[in-house]
């Protein structure tokens, strides 16, 4: 990840819980705390209740593969928590990657930059006149 840390300490995971805002879908929960930073933090949790651990790390590379791919499509300055949900076992890496980011658009914080780097490429490209 270029842009991104991960978030590992208890403590950090807290605040985010408590002091950020949540979205769900079927098969994910994501928090959001925004912080004044440059750079995202991301943490992936994981509960038994989704299955044993090989099945709890399968998941949560998908999640972790889904963000690095879609990093520059999310605004700067958060601290990212998403929770998995049982749903999310049996699934593929296109149907995580799509709930990341319907999270993601919930929260508004994916798209903005989709947006400024479409706006900078037309700025930059003086043939894109249609």
């Amino acid at each position: 990840m270029i842009f991104s840390e991960s978030l590992k300490k208890y403590g950090d995971f807290e605040r985010v819980y408590r002091k950020g805002k949540s979205y769900a879908n079927k098969y994910l929960v994501m928090y959001i705390l925004r912080q004044d930073t440059q750079k995202n933090r991301i943490g992936i949790s994981v509960s038994k209740k989704v299955g044993n651990s090989v099945v709890r790390h399968r998941i949560t590379r998908l999640i972790r593969e889904s963000y690095r791919l879609n990093e520059k499509k999310f605004d700067d300055g958060l601290d990212i928590v998403v929770v998995a949900r049982p749903g999310a076992k049996e699934k593929d890496f296109f149907t995580i990657e799509s709930a990341l980011l319907h999270l993601g658009r919930l929260h508004k914080i994916v798209g903005q930059a989709e947006k400024k780097e479409e706006k900078k490429e037309n700025e930059t490209d003086p043939d894109s006149s249609d």
